[in-house]
């Protein structure tokens, strides 16, 4: 592998597991070439320039650094200048990463970036129909092999969050016995009424439905299902809904909707009645109380179960017309 040191990599999209790896990927390589390196990771909205001297420029105890500018389009204005300087010319001693999310906010510094030759990667979003491969790959990725139809029951039984089905893959190999991933494996850990699937909550909750969503939430926490797969099914029920609603009033064939919003042509046929009860606005703060939800189940909370109730409430409370 090329050194990355004296070079800059520009992270960008919103599929946040494949840019994490390929930040921990360039660290892990960094410190494979130079063990006494330096590792800075810093949100971009905290950044000063004498800040950003500081950070790059290594240390008392170590002249290589690794430095990973997170956050990117929270960068204050008066940084951009310095950054795109160091990015362009960082010297021989940094490897520099810049993580960008992707979306419009903070475009004009990308732009800036790419003119300026910087090395990029980027991770857009997967389409619906990319999924499986995906799942399949993890396997791969894990130790393990999965078939093309047992992935498709993967997908629809743990959702569209690339965290939660790596997740689910990882349950899958570390607790079978066979690298062969089979479609009886999935369905005795994904589905059934044992153990209610993380989209059931989630259609549910954006139904209106209380007490089954509370209901099948309650079975899900005691039949083994992770708290943050039921966020993760949450947040993308959530963004598939949100994108609908930007899509709809387009003039936009079915298919050509499907498209714009990654989802499968069968699933409009739930998005178009949902859409009637949500507006963008409702969604947004239903986005922001899973946000809140998923940082608690991570850690900030002490019980997982009452902030993922809390979650759901207020996800309800957020529908209507106002």
């Amino acid at each position: 592998m090329e050194s990355p040191f004296g070079s800059t990599l520009l992270v960008i999209g919103p599929e946040s597991l494949l840019a994490g790896r390929a930040v921990t990927e360039l660290i892990a390589a960094g410190l494979a070439q130079r063990p006494e390196a330096a590792v800075n990771r810093i949100p971009a909205g905290e950044l000063t320039v004498g800040g950003l001297t500081e950070a790059t420029g290594g240390s008392l105890f170590a002249d290589a650094s690794v430095v990973v500018v997170e956050e990117l389009p929270e960068l204050p204005t008066d940084v951009a200048d310095a950054l795109v300087l160091l990015a362009t010319d960082p010297g021989p001693d940094l490897a520099l990463v810049l993580v960008h999310p992707g979306g419009v906010k903070g475009k004009a510094l990308l732009d800036r970036l790419r003119k300026a030759g910087v090395r990029s990667a980027d991770f857009p979003s997967l389409k619906a129909w990319e999924l499986p491969q995906f799942v399949i790959a993890e396997a791969r990725r894990a130790g393990g092999r999965m078939e093309k139809p047992t992935a498709e029951v993967l997908v629809n039984a743990v959702g569209t969050d690339l965290n939660a089905l790596a997740s689910a893959v990882r349950q899958l190999i570390d607790d079978g016995e066979d690298q062969l991933l089979t479609e009886a494996a999935v369905r005795r850990y994904f589905g059934g009424r044992a153990e209610v699937r993380s989209y059931e909550i989630a259609t549910d909750a954006l139904a209106g439905q209380t007490g089954s969503a509370l209901e099948k939430l309650r079975w899900a926490l005691a039949t083994g299902v992770g708290p943050p797969q039921v966020t993760a099914a949450l947040a993308a029920n959530l963004r598939e809904l949100g994108k609908y609603l930007d899509a709809r009033d387009d003039g936009l064939r079915d298919a050509q909707i499907a498209q714009r919003i990654g989802v499968p042509p069968w699933k409009l046929k739930s998005l178009g009645p949902l859409s009637r009860q949500w507006q963008a606005a409702g969604v947004a703060r239903a986005i922001g109380a899973v946000a809140r939800a998923d940082a608690q189940v991570k850690g900030a909370s002490s019980d997982a179960g009452f902030a993922l109730e809390q979650m759901v409430l207020t996800i309800i409370g957020c529908r209507g017309r106002n």
